[in-house]
């Protein structure tokens, strides 16, 4: 132990100088290692002081602290030291942190706080109010470190008239070091010591008590003037020490009988005048827990007197010390909650009906639970959401840095076979998946799904958020608005494409020098550049900073981009459904100067800031990604950037609050994160990077975090392998492949399918022939994803028309065809428990050793990199470039960028490029028509023949059936 406490001890010993005393501020925040800025204190009982010389006290100036004190405390500090060693030896960066809500000029007892809190190894921050404070303004800083993770402990130093039960139990038990509140008190009394704190005054007195010696069995204690935990906490102690408790107030009648029968007297307030010392028996140990004596406000009883024990003066520092103690169990708690451990969660009951009702009204029919209440249920912390309404949040990124050191779950990628037209039910089986795994096999699981686009909500497909007894809820909210991340994605993209074309006519209008003082203006006498305009100049390799400082070569070069407008492929975009927007002109107004040109809308979710938001890993990447992205070239064939136009900084602050994850739920309760939903054809179909990390720290080591790939596996999971997994570095488990009897029956040669036309009898009807030429596909798609190494386990989603027969031969085929498990599902006519045996299945897969791979070598050229998915993938026997796709691969090639990954854009309906090719097509010649680049994403996208990014609406839409009640404001129709 270092010779810091020693010294304390002795300064506590000497007598306190006289003089008025010290002012704080009236609102002060300090913190240090120990303390700092303004005193501590003990709760209830003030700040613990120990003033041994005043009025009375027989230990001259300079005299040293009594042994016993100096070993009690020793121990007790060396003991929180050592098991903080044994703490940070886990974690290296843990340190505790003890707040102390002052309210006054007590200031004596700082030094005391400051150096036992440094020698055990803790911090201690300081809240200083004014005096005069009252209990709101108390409240208010109870709660703001009650949210504070960074603190584990809270004391309050304030007047003991100000103790009210509204400010003590404002404190957050589990912060709660000097065991004021209900809740620990309770726990107390109980019998659960080892689950709560106990108040160290009282703690201290019956330590003292021991270490000199004194048996308490059968002794008679005297409690007087005490009130609320102080009390109760003595009282509680004594008697199971086999004492004979008794309490009473200073103008009890009988108070003299009292006194003159105890053999210990502890004083819970200052003794009046009126009460002579006379009173106490000889050889009487006596304590005075006064808030007053403890504060140092008054003197001690002076040992010696009518024999009474000097023991009684040394209840302050030992206090402090036991503060300290319960301060290092707190953070031991806190970290032991930290750490991976199988959910407490609370999952919702299902009552299936049958028939099964509308997804609507089975969404309706479930009440979710608070998502507050999810949250804490899988161990996010308070200030790690963001509460929109009853039923979502959002969360944020700190998260990941908290849990850094925990070990990842097992990762689970949900992909299809080639779909009909009317999905095969990827989202329904990802939830059935988790609803199964979490609340019927109590395995933590997350699900990380794509947020719908709002288009095909209200135009073909209807709502996403799966389907039956398998789905998202409040369905609703899944699929309408959401948190409004869509909606900052399409105001940033707009401003983007207004800031194009608004320089363009700005430098066609003005001289290189007006346009340089208007880009670089003098304000208030200063002219500077920003800090944007600062990598600019980096960039263009003038290393100057002073905007007078410039030659006219370099004024030019700055200001002017010189885009080529002929060559812009960054579009505007609208959430909504609008064939008439694929082809617009715009700048046809007068004040447009002549600067039109014909451009397009695409859908919302087209755009390239989704496809960054599905694919960054922080903040600070998201800025890098946006300025990267390259939206036209100039007229040396450069390429112009978001950094070049200056709108990376505006870009990012209005996707701040989009890039975190959003919470919601599944119809059993269980966790699920919508995230980020980028179109699977001209991108990568996944949701975000970030949903999957933070899903896979949440469930921990033997949890799984389940996503679900876009369209069928030759397009979803090989865009998920070699884009996703290659820009986040994780590395998935298993493969659950989707199929259906109806689609295997479509790719053996049954009629068409078309959404809104029943089905035709070979759908509905048992028809093996059909089916088993059909899982021709299902064998090109698992051997699609064992060509990356991971296990597949088929899931048959089965419908009320699927035979036994169709059920088993389907599984069967798939065993062959080399899945390493083929389960029928049945969640969405009975929610998880349909999907037990999925569970299992994925549970056995996940435990064998991963050997994943990446299909292809980023470094390969381009057009190497097509042919090998062409080939591999779809089974191509080469492909065919356009001249223009030949043209734009030389020209990214020589610009650098190809080196990126491919994203392929191609129909999803077939292994080909041409929908109407169902089972496997064979010997085909690939077409590529165009190749264009996200470069902020980081891939080049070629183009499959004609590809468009704006959907139109058919002649009856979807909302056509969609309405409000605006009665109940229920919302109707919405799948």
């Amino acid at each position: 132990m270092s010779a810091r406490l020693p010294l304390v001890l002795r300064r506590l010993a000497r007598p306190q100088p006289p003089g008025p005393p010290r002012r704080l501020p009236s609102l002060c925040r300090a913190s240090s290692g120990g303390g700092g800025g303004c005193g501590g204190g003990e709760g209830l009982l003030g700040q613990q002081r120990l003033r041994d010389t005043q009025a009375g006290s027989s230990q001259g100036s300079g005299s040293p602290a009594p042994p016993a004190r100096d070993s009690i405390v020793r121990e007790v500090i060396q003991n929180s030291k050592e098991v903080l060693s044994l703490l940070q030896e886990k974690t290296p960066t843990f340190k505790p942190v003890l707040a102390i809500i002052q309210a006054g000029d007590d200031n004596l007892m700082q030094e005391v706080n400051q150096n036992l809190a440094e020698e055990a190894g803790l911090n201690i921050t300081h809240i200083c109010l004014p005096a005069e404070s009252g209990e709101d303004e108390i409240i208010d800083e109870i709660l703001k470190i009650n949210e504070d993770t960074r603190v584990h402990g809270l004391a309050l130093q304030i007047a003991e008239t100000s103790f009210s039960n509204k400010i003590l139990n404002a404190l957050k038990p589990e912060k709660d070091v000097d065991g004021l509140t209900d809740v620990n008190l309770g726990k107390l009394v109980r019998g659960d010591a080892h689950e709560c704190f106990i108040s160290p005054v009282a703690r201290a007195v019956i330590e003292l008590l021991e270490k000199s010696g004194v048996s308490l069995d059968g002794k008679k204690i005297l409690v007087i003037g005490a009130h609320g935990s102080l009390e109760a906490t003595l009282q509680c102690l004594f008697q199971r020490k086999g004492s004979m408790t008794m309490s009473s107030q200073w103008k009890t009648p009988q108070l003299q009988g009292k006194l003159q029968e105890a053999d210990i007297v502890v004083l819970g307030s200052p003794k009046p005048e009126e009460i002579p010392l006379s009173w106490i028996q000889p050889g009487t140990t006596v304590f005075n827990c006064s808030h007053d004596f403890l504060s140092g406000k008054a003197a001690c009883i002076s040992p010696g007197v009518h024999g009474i024990s000097p023991i009684a003066k040394d209840v302050s520092l030992l206090a402090a010390a036991l503060r300290i103690q319960n301060m290092v169990s707190s953070g031991r708690r806190w970290l032991r909650e930290q750490q991976h451990r199988r959910w407490r969660l609370h999952c919702l009951k299902l009552q299936p009906l049958s028939p099964v009702p509308s997804d609507i009204e089975i969404s309706r029919a479930q009440t979710p639970k608070a998502v507050e209440i999810l949250a804490k249920e899988i161990g996010l912390l308070a200030d790690e959401i963001e509460i929109y309404g009853k039923n979502k949040a959002k969360v944020h990124l700190s998260l990941l840095e908290r849990l850094k050191d925990q070990a990842d779950g097992k990762y689970i990628l949900v992909a299809g076979i080639t779909p009909t037209p009317l999905g095969e039910g990827k989202s329904t089986v990802t939830i059935g998946l988790v609803q199964a795994l979490t609340a019927h096999l109590n395995v933590n699981s997350f699900a990380c799904l794509r947020q719908p686009s709002q288009g095909p909500t209200f135009g073909v497909k209807g709502g996403a958020a799966g389907g039956g007894y398998a789905q998202v809820i409040p369905m609703e909210e899944f699929n309408l608005h959401l948190t409004g991340d869509i909606h900052a994605i399409t105001a940033a993209n707009n401003l983007l494409a207004a800031a194009i074309d608004a320089r363009i006519l700005h430098e066609n209008t003005q001289t290189d020098k007006a346009l340089y003082n208007r880009l670089v203006p003098s304000v208030n006498g200063v002219r500077e550049f920003s800090k944007i305009q600062l990598a600019r100049l980096k960039k263009l390799g003038i290393n100057k900073t002073d905007p007078s400082a410039l030659t006219e070569e370099e004024m030019r070069k700055f200001a002017r981009l010189d885009i080529d407008p002929s060559t812009i492929t960054w579009q505007r975009v609208v959430d909504t459904n609008d064939r008439f927007l694929r082809k617009i002109t715009i700048g046809q107004a007068n004040t447009e100067k002549g600067c039109s040109r014909q451009a397009q809308f695409d859908i919302a979710v087209a755009s390239e800031i989704m496809a960054v938001l599905a694919l960054t890993d922080s903040l600070s990447d998201m800025k890098e990604r946006l300025g990267r992205m390259v939206v036209a070239s100039d007229k040396n064939g450069q390429p112009v950037t978001a950094d070049d136009l200056g709108v990376t900084g505006a870009l990012t602050v209005l996707m701040k609050d989009a890039i975190k994850p959003n919470l919601m739920q599944t119809l059993e309760g269980t966790p699920v994160f919508v995230h980020a939903g980028p179109f699977a054809n001209i991108a990568h179909g996944n949701s975000s990077v970030l949903a999957d990390k933070i899903a896979l720290k949440l469930v921990g080591e033997g949890g799984f975090v389940v996503t679900e790939a876009g369209f069928g596996a030759d397009i979803g999971m090989e865009k998920f392998f070699n884009i996703k997994c290659r820009a986040s570095g994780l590395v998935p488990s298993v493969v659950v492949l989707v199929a259906t009897v109806r689609a295997l029956k479509m790719h053996g040669g049954g009629p068409s399918v078309t959404a809104g036309v029943p089905l035709k009898k070979e759908y509905t009807e048992e028809n093996l022939q059909l089916v088993a030429d059909g899982c021709c596909n299902l064998e090109k798609q698992i051997q699609i994803a064992q060509l990356f190494g991971v296990p597949v386990v088929v899931a048959l989603n089965v419908f009320k028309t699927d035979t036994r027969a169709e059920i088993d031969l389907v599984c069967e085929l798939a065993k062959r065809a080399g899945a390493f498990n083929a389960v029928p599902c049945y969640h969405w006519s009975i929610g998880g428990k349909g999907s037990v045996d999925l569970a299992w299945a994925v549970r056995e897969a996940a435990s064998k050793e991963s050997r994943f791979q990446f299909l292809y070598d980023v470094q390969l050229p381009i057009v190497e990199k097509i042919r090998t998915i062409a080939q591999c993938v779809y089974g191509a026997k080469d492909i065919e470039l356009s001249p223009e796709a030949q043209s734009k691969i030389d020209r990214y090639t020589e610009q650098g960028f190809g080196n990126l990954p491919i994203c392929m854009a191609k129909t999803h309906l077939s292994l080909s490029h041409q929908p109407d090719k169902k089972g496997v097509p064979k010997g085909f010649i690939l077409p590529i028509s165009d190749v264009r680049a996200s470069i902020g994403a980081g891939f080049i996208y070629p183009l499959v023949g004609t590809m468009s990014t704006m959907p139109g609406l058919p002649t009856r839409p979807c909302f056509y059936d969609i309405d409000l009640d605006t009665d109940t404001e229920q919302v109707k129709g919405l799948f």
